[in-house]
């Protein structure tokens, strides 16, 4: 059976109130159909989440190529302190 859009997202809304099982029998579907639907806009909200523009992404780049750089520097500093540090523990 072919279900609206409305009818699913009515349905959808009323298995977030009251659950998965009672929704189903309310409305006379199947509980996997309905569970089914709802797998399917949890997802779609998933990948609409991680969605880009790509301005946004430029920006994103440049931010985390900037922040490399920082512990790059940060790393090396580490790196040069150890290495006095060693040196100075062996004496």
């Amino acid at each position: 059976m072919k279900y609206s859009k409305e009818f699913k997202e009515e349905a959808l809304k009323l298995s977030d109130e009251i659950g998965l099982k009672k929704a189903a029998q309310q409305l006379g579907i199947q509980y996997y159909t309905l569970s089914d639907w709802r797998t399917k806009r949890n997802a779609a909200a998933k990948a609409k989440k991680y969605q880009m523009t790509d301005d946004e992404a430029k920006l994103r780049i440049t931010e985390l190529e900037r922040e490399n750089a920082e512990l790059r520097k940060a790393n090396d500093i580490l790196k040069d302190a150890l290495g006095f540090f060693a040196k100075d523990r062996k004496k």
